[in-house]
């Protein structure tokens, strides 16, 4: 036993070879991990829920195979993921009231470690998880952004109150959720 002030056993699990002990793990992290993990099945959802809208046109007229258009589909979401950030931006831009002008969180917000965004996040995304699915299992044709929306925006309404949404633009900007929501849900492209 080298150093006889050592007396501590630092107990090993999983993540210890990432250089991460369960004496330097903070609940912050384990929150954070747990928003990755939720986005990540979000994903997933957003996946299986949007192939059969995506690719039906195809596998009906014989274009591609079952198999092949999946794959087709799974690879493009991947890739899509990696591509654009811009529901992203809309929603914490344009809809719900997370962020200063300056792209900053809002200080209440990252106060306890930022516990109170995260969670704001898990909310939303296990909202829209459960509405993919839920209309996934009745076969009910829906957006997964419109549903994210949905959960980022419920989740706020319960977090920061209904002020922390932001509802019209100002000005002549087509912003909020009637602009971004609203309106697009209404009119087809």
């Amino acid at each position: 036993m080298s150093g006889a002030g050592n007396i501590r056993k630092q107990t090993k699990f999983p993540g210890a070879g990432l250089g991460l002990t369960m004496m330097n793990v903070t609940p912050e992290f384990i929150l954070l991990a747990l928003v990755v993990i939720t986005a990540l099945a979000f994903d997933f959802t957003n996946g299986f829920h949007d192939t059969a809208n995506a690719m039906a046109t195809s596998i009906a007229t014989k274009a591609l195979t079952p198999k092949a258009a999946v794959t087709l589909c799974a690879i493009l979401n991947l890739v899509g993921a990696f591509l654009s950030v811009e529901v992203a931006i809309t929603v914490t831009n344009a809809v719900i009231r997370i962020q200063n002008p300056d792209g900053t969180p809002r200080p209440e917000l990252m106060a306890d470690g930022g516990h109170g965004l995260l969670l704001i996040l898990m909310a939303g995304l296990a909202g829209a998880i459960v509405w993919n699915i839920l209309t996934w299992l009745w076969g009910l044709p829906s957006s997964s952004s419109h549903a994210l929306f949905g959960g980022l925006i419920g989740s706020t309404i319960a977090s920061l109150g209904f002020a922390g949404v932001k509802w019209i633009g100002e000005g002549y900007k087509l912003d909020g959720v009637v602009g971004k929501v609203v309106l697009p849900g209404l009119s087809p492209p």
